[in-house]
């Protein structure tokens, strides 16, 4: 539904379920409960019969038609052009001092047609629209910037779209081609990545699945390197039978790794391929002065004439990449770093020691600094060796998956799923239960309380160990997405069980809460609007909406009815059910979440000290900082180098003498 028609449904279940329990609490000033409950009945349904796409027959088709469609494609693209322009804002590529990077025909034959000229990043744009087939695939060593000039690529689509194929960038290190096809995962990652394409009334059913089908996204493939070796030329095959040579989409992949898996897989088809090539060392030296202040950029002189004598050497084979080169300008932008140190051939022979300090260092001078932390906008100046201990534990999980998106809701696979499942259900059976339990401490029947909050707590945790699985959201069709019917139906169900055993109050209680509590999940189910631009903050902080408003509406269903149930006439029985009902509401509000189940993760972790309590707020800091940064709903490592150095920071601190134990470290030495 639309974003006001959600606010509207939620604003009216809340404020419905608060009207039931003022009306229960006010029954000592003349107003009739029973009168209360009904007038509060019928003005719900009325309510819910003016905001029903069932009842009102509006955009109830079972697939998407081609309206739906064109408003997803235009919904889809401010969302992701609002939230690239972002990115590339804080990764300070809209700077006017910012290198451009040299792009040229490669000598690889590995391309069906003639490779593109010579350019520039600023000029990829328009490159990739006068190809016939708008087809690319562009190369390079580590560090080059490929997965800049996916990025570069994807917002300039974005800022000139009118129509047509939307532009997705997706990096390739998620999808695993011996188990998924490649339209299979592009599908699924578009649901992951942008719920709202679920809201079947903005945009019918299968929308996803629809733009996959119908060409009417424009893969951006980012790392082709990111997969498996083994898989890689397989890999590779599939994408170009997925989209043949008349399909717009671009892929990056290391030079060497794409040139291994042509020779395997064949060419692909109608693309022209481009090579990112070095910076110039000029450009790198005037880069390096800009970044910093007069006293700075003395301090690089000696360095910039080792680079003029040895222009094919160590230091110039290191800083001719825009990684190495902003990691470099980044580290020694303290007055107390010195850049000379990289003249030490028996500490950096070679280019990769040189990468590999600079990886170290950058972690190092982004933490335990407070002039920086201040500068960046950091929340707060974080212990240097327990930020870098945590960002290890973070890179091992991540190497150890194969991935380089780190998703907040895939924290619960460092857990392991059977231990997860177990904390969780203790810990949500011990709410509920001790709510129940509490109540009926006080209730006509209080010997009954042990052994009833047992039930209970056994009852949630049952549910805890089933909901622990992750499952697959499905569109709703038909009659089961009416607003009016399906709350109204299990809401006499179950008003009337309740009226028979308990009286006409309580099954007006029990019904109108359960009507309540159905309606509301169904506004809570339903994403927001396409457009919204996706964040790690923004989809966490829906799951936390509906957590504490699913746990106040269940509060008051529960509490209400409990209160007439089983203290009808006792002083303060109405507020003492409403606190247990908020514990029970709670439990329950929380099961199918994926908050919850990061919220355990992320509490177990942090008490083994793999990870800092206050973890969201860790990650954001951490990319202020430089070190990660953001891809739609995840966080990314500012570079794989990043990544995978961190993750073999184990095997360097032993040659140092300083053996640093993890739970991954022996499967990681054996991989190596």
């Amino acid at each position: 539904m639309s974003r006001f028609r959600q606010q509207a449904l939620l604003t009216g279940c809340v404020l419905t379920a608060l009207l039931t329990a003022a009306g229960l609490f006010v029954t000592d000033h003349g107003i009739n409960p029973r009168l209360w409950l009904i007038v509060l009945a019928v003005a719900f349904l009325g309510f819910l019969a003016l905001l029903d796409p069932w009842v009102r027959r509006r955009h109830n088709a079972e697939l998407s038609t081609d309206e739906h469609l064109d408003a997803a494609c235009r919904a889809l693209a401010v969302g992701l052009q609002a939230q690239w322009n972002e990115e590339v804002r804080s990764r300070g590529l809209t700077d006017p001092d910012v290198l451009d990077l040299h792009w040229i025909a490669p000598e690889l034959d590995v391309s069906d047609e003639p490779a593109a000229p010579p350019g520039r990043s600023d000029a990829v744009v328009g490159a990739f629209e006068r190809q016939i087939n708008r087809r690319m695939v562009v190369i390079g060593e580590a560090g080059t910037g490929k997965s800049t000039v996916a990025m570069l690529l994807t917002c300039g689509l974005l800022d000139r779209y009118d129509g047509g194929m939307v532009p997705v960038l997706l990096p390739l290190s998620t999808w695993n081609p011996a188990v998924e096809d490649i339209r299979t995962w592009l599908t699924r990652r578009l649901y992951e990545d942008h719920p709202a394409l679920r809201n079947t009334e903005l945009y019918g059913s299968y929308a996803g699945d629809l733009l996959i089908e119908q060409h009417l996204v424009l893969p951006v493939l980012d790392g082709l390197d990111d997969i498996p070796a083994h898989q890689r030329a397989d890999a590779l095959s599939r994408i170009a039978k997925a989209f043949p040579s008349k399909r717009p989409m671009v892929l990056t992949c290391r030079t060497d790794e794409f040139a291994s898996a042509v020779r395997l897989a064949g060419p692909l088809p109608g693309a022209d391929v481009v090579e990112l090539a070095p910076l110039d060392l000029d450009e790198v030296a005037t880069y390096l002065r800009a970044s910093a202040d007069s006293w700075g950029a003395a301090r690089w002189e000696p360095v910039f004439i080792q680079l003029r004598e040895e222009p094919d050497g160590r230091l110039a084979d290191a800083l001719s990449t825009p990684l190495t080169m902003w990691l470099a300008s980044m580290v020694y932008a303290d007055s107390e770093a010195e850049p000379t140190e990289l003249l030490d051939r028996g500490r950096f022979p070679d280019a990769r020691a040189i990468s590999d300090h600079l990886c170290d260092e950058l972690v190092s001078r982004a933490f335990g600094n407070r002039a920086f932390a201040h500068h960046a906008g950091a929340t707060q100046v974080w212990p240097r060796d327990r930020a870098r201990k945590w960002l290890e534990f973070l890179a091992h999980e991540m190497r150890d998956r194969g991935i380089r998106e780190l998703a907040w809701w895939e924290l619960r696979r460092s857990v392991g799923s059977t231990w997860l499942a177990v904390l969780g259900a203790l810990v949500l059976g011990a709410i509920g239960g001790f709510g129940v339990g509490w109540l009926m401490a006080y209730s006509i029947t209080p010997s009954l309380a042990p052994i009833t909050g047992l039930v209970a707590g056994i009852g949630v945790g049952a549910a805890a160990l089933t909901a622990s699985h992750e499952r697959k959201a499905k569109p709703r069709l038909g009659i089961a997405r009416s607003l009016l019917l399906v709350p109204g139906v299990l809401g006499l169900a179950a008003g009337l069980v309740f009226g028979a055993l308990y009286g006409l109050s309580a099954g007006l209680v029990v019904g109108l809460g359960m009507a309540v509590a159905i309606a509301l999940r169904f506004a809570l189910s339903s994403a927001a609007e396409l457009s919204q631009a996706s964040s790690p903050l923004w989809t966490m902080a829906r799951d936390r909406i509906a957590v504490w408003t699913g746990s106040l509406v269940l509060a008051v269903v529960f509490g209400s009815a409990a209160a007439l149930v089983f203290g009808p006439g006792q002083t303060g029985m109405v507020g003492l059910g409403l606190a247990s009902g908020l514990m029970l509401g709670f439990a329950l509000a929380v099961l199918h979440l994926r908050w919850w189940w990061f919220t355990v993760a992320r509490i177990w972790l942090a008490l083994r000290g793999k990870l800092p309590w206050e973890l969201m707020v860790f990650l954001e800091d951490s990319r202020k900082l430089g070190v990660l940064c953001r891809a739609g709903a995840c966080y990314q490592f500012r570079h794989g180098l990043v990544q995978d150095r961190l993750a073999e920071h184990e095997v360097i601190t032993r040659s140092a003498g300083q053996v640093l134990r993890s739970p991954f470290s022996a499967k990681a030495t054996s991989e190596q």
